[in-house]
């Protein structure tokens, strides 16, 4: 049954020359158990509500899926998963990668302090032997995208 597991969708990054707030253009992420048609049954709730996919990233890392789409309208879609009974969050959190090393967290916070940068939240979102994912809310979020450029998972494609 499509919506069974608890997932969490985070989204509403801009896209270059956009401006936040705007909704011509948003990415959101997806983060869930990953399962055999989990990408199948995302695009069919937002197919069956006419809801274009513009761009589609998808990474799995330590049982977990994080699927990230490139959509004009970003409200039309999250209302589209929210019937669907997926928990729906759009907020400027950014998806990072870090290599599962000592230091590897400290690489990224260093870059962000560096150029004054205010972590507001940061969760571990999955790791295994080889990565660490993390959502990152920071005051700055078009600043952090610059910055973190290799480390960011959901930059519009």
């Amino acid at each position: 049954m499509i919506g069974s597991d608890p997932n969490y969708v985070f989204g509403s990054l801009e896209m270059p020359g956009r401006r936040l707030g705007d909704d011509t253009m948003k990415t959101i992420t997806i983060v869930t158990k990953d399962k055999i048609g989990l990408l199948a049954d995302i695009t069919y709730i937002l197919g069956k509500k006419n809801i274009n996919i513009d761009g589609v990233s998808v990474d799995v890392i330590g049982g977990n899926a994080i699927i990230s789409l490139t959509i004009k309208d970003a409200h039309k879609a999250a209302a589209a998963l929210r019937e669907s009974n997926y928990d729906v969050t759009e907020t400027n959190t950014l998806f990072v990668k870090v290599s599962n090393i000592i230091g590897g967290i400290n690489s990224l916070t260093n870059k962000l302090a560096e150029n004054k940068i205010n972590i507001q939240n940061i969760n571990i979102v999955s790791n295994d032997n080889d990565n660490g994912v993390f959502a990152l809310n920071v005051d700055r979020p078009r600043k952090a995208m610059k910055i973190l450029g290799e480390f960011i998972m959901n930059r519009p494609g």
